[in-house]
């Protein structure tokens, strides 16, 4: 133990030794990270900074001759001890294939900025599936230089609790802010967001609203049910291996957003019920699988069909009662070739995730995420919606007249197509931005508008709303409805003289539709359809200029 206790004390003197020089050459480094960092460094890059020091550093230990630590004289921490470690004040430790490091000497100098803090307090191994670039052997080897010690083998995962119905949700990226654990629900950091036009999966915002159901897909079967004396029509159960074999194949790029996106603004006004989101409850993805109508057609049904309305869809997921997830839209729709609704079992080129809906969930473009029912177990066309809860007493609109005594969700049609919509992804709300060299600094964001309708046009405002400029826009190009967001960036020149800067974005769709100025007057109970000129306050830091 005394042992121990000495390397322990070597350790940390020659970490403060490295401390020291990473002090006096921070400004040359600061200067050769500038112009060498990549995209893929700049998005997680510990990796951009080991590989620029590593002749620094090889030459340093060759100079020490020390011989490398023993693995089994690093002090031993558990997971919780290294979530303590989140902040410099704390020092900032990270985990890796069961080691401890401290990466705090060179966050302020990291190419990527505060980026590298996403990590902080926990392991590097799901930022580094998703930046490959950090995978280096120089990398791995020069990462020893700031360990500190090792995981405690005695440091296991609880084990599952069988009585909980969510304890069989999938593990998700500790990168998302969880908005409520269970049911699970949780957004990206804005800034990630927006980084690639499509989202990655494990970064897709998380909407349940229930347990994550266990499927076999093997055994999997979705109904399809005739209405009641409609001998025209027949019942269908489909695996999953005849969707795949007997349909043809289909891919469409489609923005999913949910009802509750940027809540959070509204509860600031008053207070609403729902759970809070800031502007990250949206995101795009290549959805491959089945044309709907291919599907209803082989069932027997035809466009023209008279007293058909609508097409309800049921979830696999339930609750400890059986109530299932469901939802419905029109038939007219279901049918239309122009509106591409899917029956989806892959997600950018993978498989459904278990958190999206595996092995098969509706994606309707165009409309709010609750109509794109996930795990989907039957189909049913009907004169009547769903009567499901989420159908009939949610995601509903209202005045902001209209309270909890005063109520009648009868009289409010359900949600589809959603309105204009963006939002500024970077900087973030508060944060103290520096201008390059020629004062100019980056804004970056989103914008989508739903029912197909494409933005034209993203205006971006640095004084509160005085003046305004044309933002940049960069998407797919479409032949017919556009069902996915824009990605915006505005590059623009700050006065020397100002210090604090109000930046407002508002997007224009092809139909002209414009988003409201303010909050208060599209205010509503559950807080939904929050679409109005988002707004963020920031600092300007011309010192370094």
């Amino acid at each position: 133990m005394q042992k121990q206790i000495f390397m322990s004390v070597r350790i940390c003197a020659s970490r403060n030794e490295s401390r020291q020089n990473h002090s006096t050459e921070k400004e040359s480094r600061a200067n050769r990270w500038k112009w060498g960092t990549t995209t893929a460094g700049a998005l997680l890059g510990l990796g951009s900074f080991l590989i620029f020091d590593t002749q620094r550093k090889k030459a340093a230990l060759a100079e020490s001759k020390k011989e490398p630590v023993p693995l089994h004289l690093f002090p031993q921490y558990t997971r919780d001890d290294v979530k303590k470690h989140k902040s410099p004040s704390d020092r900032i430790w990270v985990t890796y294939a069961g080691e401890v490091f401290d990466i705090t000497d060179f966050v302020d100098l990291h190419p990527g900025g505060n980026r590298i803090l996403l990590a902080a307090g926990g392991a590097l191994e799901p930022f580094w599936a998703l930046y490959g670039v950090h995978k280096s052997e120089h990398v791995i080897e020069l990462l020893q230089e700031y360990k500190v010690g090792v995981l405690s083998p005695d440091d296991k995962e609880p084990p599952r609790d069988l009585s909980d119905p969510y304890s069989g949700d999938p593990s998700r990226h500790p990168v998302l802010k969880i908005n409520s654990q269970k049911p699970f629900n949780a957004e990206p950091p804005p800034e990630m967001l927006t980084e690639n036009f499509i989202t990655p999966n494990v970064l897709f915002f998380k909407r349940n609203h229930l347990p994550v159901p266990n499927i076999n897909p093997d055994k999997y079967e979705l109904v399809v049910e005739r209405p009641p004396g409609a001998k025209w029509a027949k019942p269908l159960k489909l695996s999953l291996k005849d969707l795949k074999t007997k349909f043809p194949r289909h891919e469409v790029t489609v923005t999913l957003q949910c009802a509750g996106n940027r809540r959070s603004e509204m509860n600031a006004i008053k207070p609403v019920k729902g759970l809070d989101w800031g502007a990250a409850a949206i995101s795009t993805a290549h959805w491959g699988g089945v044309w709907l109508r291919d599907v209803l057609s082989d069932a027997g049904y035809s466009e023209d069909l008279p007293n058909v309305r609508h097409v309800q869809f049921e979830g696999l997921d339930q609750d400890i009662t059986g109530t299932k997830y469901g939802a419905s839209i029109s038939f007219k729709r279901a049918m239309s070739k122009d509106c591409e609704v899917l029956l989806a079992y892959e997600m950018n080129g993978e498989e459904l995730p278990k958190d999206h809906g595996f092995p098969l969930r509706v994606i309707v473009p165009g409309v709010v995420g609750a109509r794109n029912v996930k795990w989907l177990g039957r189909i049913i066309v009907s004169e009547e919606e769903s009567s499901s809860h989420w159908q009939q007493n949610d995601y509903k609109g209202f005045s902001p007249s209209v309270d909890w005594d005063t109520v009648d969700f009868s009289t409010s049609p359900a949600i589809q197509d959603l309105p204009v919509q963006s939002a500024i992804t970077e900087p973030r709300p508060g944060a103290t931005i520096t201008p390059d060299h020629d004062g100019k600094v980056t804004i970056k964001g989103y914008a989508w508008s739903g029912g197909g309708r494409e933005i034209v046009r993203v205006d971006v405002s640095l004084d509160g709303g005085k003046t305004w400029k044309v933002a940049d826009l960069t998407g797919e190009e479409t032949k017919g409805p556009t069902w996915a967001w824009k990605l915006w960036k505005l590059e623009a020149t700050i006065p020397d003289e100002q210090k604090e800067l109000t930046i407002i974005c508002k997007a224009v769709d092809s139909s002209y539709n414009v988003q409201p100025d303010t909050v208060a007057p599209i205010w509503n109970l559950r807080g939904v359809l929050n679409n109005a000129w988002h707004h963020i306050s920031v600092t300007v830091d011309k010192d370094e200029h």
